[in-house]
């Protein structure tokens, strides 16, 4: 009688097994983690700073401090041009009504003290626009000022028959430089309150009606 053969019992049957629930959940969760970390790969490459952007700010930064810089310093030499001439003008202004020429001590004393207005005011680093204009302004108003000065220093080296037209144009000439230098002052008060100096006046004294700007009244801020 044969014996029926059947599988080797060493022979095992196939079985599924059943992925875990941690194993599932970490399948679905990858690719989540995935795009989160190449998203935020691009996000930066795309949203941040470029190296050219980078520079750019930087060198924005740097002018802006030596802008500031300037104001300040541009600020304290109208300061000082105003104390000085402030005096002068008056007492010029006072020798122009008589109609009279000045002493010649008197016109070398004004004189110098004008020369150094100017020399003051002759620099022109490069700033701003801004800036740039209210150097440019008080600039020009000093050098007026000057030529004011030496129009009127003409006076006694004429014929007193010829004195008086050459008065009426130095007095014409100091009144439209101080004009310029209230232009210039006003400009140079905005720049200072735009840098976060508050006001800062540097009118001159000038004659009523003449059409200069004055003071806007407000208080005055840190001297710099």
């Amino acid at each position: 009688m044969s014996r029926r053969t059947g599988k080797p019992s060493y022979t095992k049957a196939p079985t599924s097994r059943r992925p875990s629930v941690g194993t599932l959940v970490f399948a679905m969760l990858l690719p989540v983690v995935l795009a989160g970390f190449i998203g935020a790969g691009i996000g930066y490459a795309v949203a941040g700073p470029s190296e050219t952007e980078t520079a750019v700010n930087k060198l924005r930064e740097e002018e802006a401090q030596r802008d500031t810089e300037q104001i300040g310093s541009l600020t304290t030499a109208a300061r000082t041009t105003r104390d000085e001439l402030g005096p002068l003008l008056s007492e010029l202004d006072a020798a122009v009504k008589t109609g009279q020429p000045a002493p010649a001590d008197k016109l070398t004393t004004w004189q110098q003290t004008m020369r150094r207005a100017v020399e003051r005011h002759a620099e022109s680093p490069s700033g701003s626009t801004a800036t740039n204009v209210a150097r440019g302004g008080l600039r020009a108003a000093v050098d007026g000022l000057a030529t004011a000065l030496d129009t009127y220093a003409l006076v006694g080296t004429l014929p007193a028959t010829a004195q008086r037209p050459v008065i009426d144009l130095a007095a014409r000439q100091r009144t439209a430089a101080g004009t310029a230098w209230s232009i210039a002052a006003a400009q140079l008060d905005q720049i200072n309150i735009d840098a976060g100096h508050g006001h800062q006046h540097v009118y001159l004294t000038t004659e009523p009606g003449t059409g200069a700007f004055t003071s806007d009244g407000a208080p005055e801020g840190p001297t710099k």
